[in-house]
């Protein structure tokens, strides 16, 4: 039986996530650029992830986020659709829950970004199984930095328990939502939780052009 093939180690594996995301952004920014970027994506992961299996899947994907936003950023100011940024701790909770939400609410009427100041290397197991009762698919939700672009491309910034480490960008509408923190929270708490969120995000829904 012929031995199986090698793993791709993690400098191949982005070289391939280079050459996809250059393809999908070759109007738009250098190789160089993407290339950077990508490595840059890989090590803040990196500092916070426990398990590696998955993380230069991950680090593609927030990537290709933090090019969208930089995209913008570099284009007409306030073209294209809302663009909705929920900030907290650790990105694990509170802001997952919101951005799952809104971007379950909106239907393709807004654009989603959750980041936090101090990642943790996963979800909350009990943020997963609330969105999923609540008939909102969690899959992909990963706990990501807070980077420069993503701040800068945002309309509106929704702060969520993370004080003053939030960079404030002049132009941008701030709001500060003071919901419960679900880490560690026993099950019926975090539903209560999503439940107050939600609430909110229909108040925030009526204020966005429809």
């Amino acid at each position: 039986m012929p031995a199986s093939p090698p793993s791709l180690l993690p400098d191949e594996r982005l070289a391939a996530g280079v050459a996809r995301l250059a393809i999908l952004h070759a109007d738009r920014f250098a190789v160089e650029t993407v290339q950077g970027l990508l490595a840059d994506s890989y090590r803040r992961l990196a500092a916070t992830a426990r398990v590696r299996t998955h993380l230069v899947v991950l680090a593609e994907r927030f990537t290709a986020e933090r090019l969208d936003a930089l995209a913008h950023v570099r284009g007409a100011p306030g073209a294209g659709l809302p663009r909705v940024l929920f900030v907290c701790s650790h990105n694990a909770g509170r802001s997952q829950l919101a951005a799952a939400l809104l971007g379950h609410r909106a239907a393709g009427r807004v654009t989603v970004s959750s980041a936090g100041t101090h990642p943790a290397d996963a979800v909350e197991p009990h943020i997963v199984r609330v969105l999923e009762e609540a008939g909102v698919d969690p899959a992909g939700a990963f706990p990501k930095p807070l980077t420069d672009e993503v701040v800068r491309a945002a309309d509106i910034v929704i702060t969520m328990g993370c004080g003053d480490a939030c960079p404030v960008v002049p132009g941008r509408r701030y709001l500060d939502w003071p919901v419960a923190d679900p880490g560690g929270a026993p099950l019926a708490l975090v539903r209560r939780i999503r439940d107050d969120i939600d609430a909110r995000i229909t108040e925030l829904l009526s204020t966005l052009p429809a």
